[in-house]
């Protein structure tokens, strides 16, 4: 069973895009530094709303760094992700450190919204 929302990011809307990292937190400095350059080429592709990058509080964390972006549609997200450029980065960034660096990446749509009354 689909729900209206559903229905509606299939055929366009917004969409979200996550990618949580295991690193290790020695390497977060370096790592994030680089992130923000890869980021800034994303910044002026089509479609592209906004990006926030989250940092653990606790190294014992298993994810230190969670990624969050907001996309105008999946084919937009898609389309700047293909970017050669963009993937060569990316693709160094992770050969780059002293431990492997493992991102878990996804596209989701909002199912629950909830705000302060």
């Amino acid at each position: 069973m689909t729900t209206d929302s559903q229905q509606d990011n299939a055929s366009g809307s917004s969409v979200t895009f996550i990618n949580v990292f295991e690193i290790d937190a020695a390497e977060l400095d370096e790592f994030v530094a680089k992130w923000e350059q890869r980021a800034r080429l994303m910044r002026d592709k089509p479609g592209f709303i906004d990006s926030r990058m989250h940092r653990a509080r606790s190294a014992d964390s298993r994810f230190q760094l969670v990624n969050v972006s907001h996309w105008e549609s999946q084919e937009a997200w898609e389309a700047a992700t293909a970017d050669p450029d963009f993937s060569r980065r990316t693709q160094d960034a992770r050969e780059q450190t002293k431990q492997p660096v493992t991102p878990n990446p996804g596209v989701y749509d909002v199912v629950v919204e909830l705000a302060a009354p």
